[in-house]
């Protein structure tokens, strides 16, 4: 009863709570495969220029396994976003000893969220303002990535 009241209060905020829930399974899932493929070939899948890669688009020429794609090599399919407005980031260094997950938390006051505006490796890393939505006002404020860097 409590949780149909809650949505009955504020359904907009619930829904982002849920949609933000599945973000973060999502990336973790991820990172737990991205772990196996680390372990089986002793770097993380590059960015670009590897057929093998869960590749983020940004850039259109980078584009070879988009996320909601079978990567039939680790028998799972590349988590997508629940909506259609925001998309994941994926990024790697290009010695592939460390990556980098992105998502945008639709939830105001989520605790997990970066701290600012976007997480503090979006610039380190030069990925693209907004790159984790196509309209302004979606930036990668949630990451998450290999265990020997931070997001």
């Amino acid at each position: 009863m409590a949780v149909g009241l809650m949505y009955l209060i504020d359904p907009l905020g619930q829904i982002a709570k849920t949609n933000d829930a599945r973000r973060k399974s999502d990336l973790e899932q991820l990172q737990r495969t991205l772990e196996v493929y680390y372990n089986d070939n002793g770097k993380y899948p590059a960015t670009t220029g590897s057929t093998v890669s869960p590749y983020y688009r940004l850039f259109p020429s980078s584009v070879l396994y988009d996320w909601g794609s079978v990567w039939t090599a680790y028998n799972t399919t590349l988590p997508k976003d629940p909506t259609s407005a925001r998309n994941y980031v994926y990024f790697a260094r290009s010695d592939g000893q460390s990556y980098w997950l992105y998502a945008n938390l639709q939830a105001p006051a989520d605790p997990q969220k970066c701290s600012g505006s976007e997480c503090p490796s979006i610039t380190t890393n030069v990925i693209t303002a907004n790159s984790c939505g196509p309209s302004p006002g979606k930036p990668c404020n949630f990451g998450v990535s290999s265990p020997n860097v931070s997001p």
